[in-house]
């Protein structure tokens, strides 16, 4: 009996460090909090790395056209477009192979993941917002659709589709985020 169990133990220490010492599964590492919101509060609109990354990434994996990131300082409002880490992804809500690759992307980033974490790759990403076809997705409201209108315009039919956002799906990162420092980065981006 005592061998029995000293066996036993010995097996169970083997299991115990072989998990220990096993090397982090992909996607394992904490994952990031739902952002608040973090306004543009500078001008420093040269594309961020984690910015571009994901708006090529976005472009190779899903298609649409890359529509930009940087605006110009003098332009107004506040928008991180104007901080480098908003992005323009050119889709048509008009049209039914784009309205089927925003709802891809969407349905995408907000799965929870193997480890029940709910909007995972929205909150790895660095994801605070993004905008489509009169819709806004928070990460403070759980990224639910929320409709929205631009305040520049006084109603939809008096507004164009840029401001309705029914021509592209815009995205806004945290600043973490546009720096590709987020999880979802770790070994995408080279962060020397």
């Amino acid at each position: 009996m005592t061998t029995l169990l000293g066996r036993t133990v010995r097996v169970l220490l083997v299991v115990l460090t072989l998990v220990l010492a096993a090397p982090a599964v992909a996607g394992a590492s904490p994952i990031e909090d739902y952002p608040h919101y973090q306004p543009q509060t500078k001008c420093s609109p040269k594309a961020k790395p984690g910015t571009v990354y994901l708006g090529h990434w976005l472009v190779r994996k899903y298609g649409g056209a890359f529509g930009g990131i940087s605006r110009p300082c003098g332009s107004g409002g506040t928008s991180e477009h104007k901080e480098g880490r908003a992005f323009d992804w050119s889709l048509n809500a008009g049209n039914d192979h784009d309205r089927a690759v925003a709802k891809a992307f969407m349905e995408r980033v907000r799965r929870t993941d193997s480890h029940g974490n709910t909007d995972a790759w929205a909150r790895r990403m660095g994801i605070m917002y993004w905008i489509w076809s009169d819709h806004m997705y928070s990460a403070w409201d759980g990224y639910r659709a929320e409709p929205y209108l631009s305040s520049s315009c006084k109603t939809k039919t008096k507004c164009s589709k840029t401001l309705r956002h029914r021509n592209h799906l815009h995205i806004s990162l945290t600043r973490k985020g546009g720096k590709g420092l987020t999880s979802w980065f770790a070994g995408r981006l080279d962060q020397g």
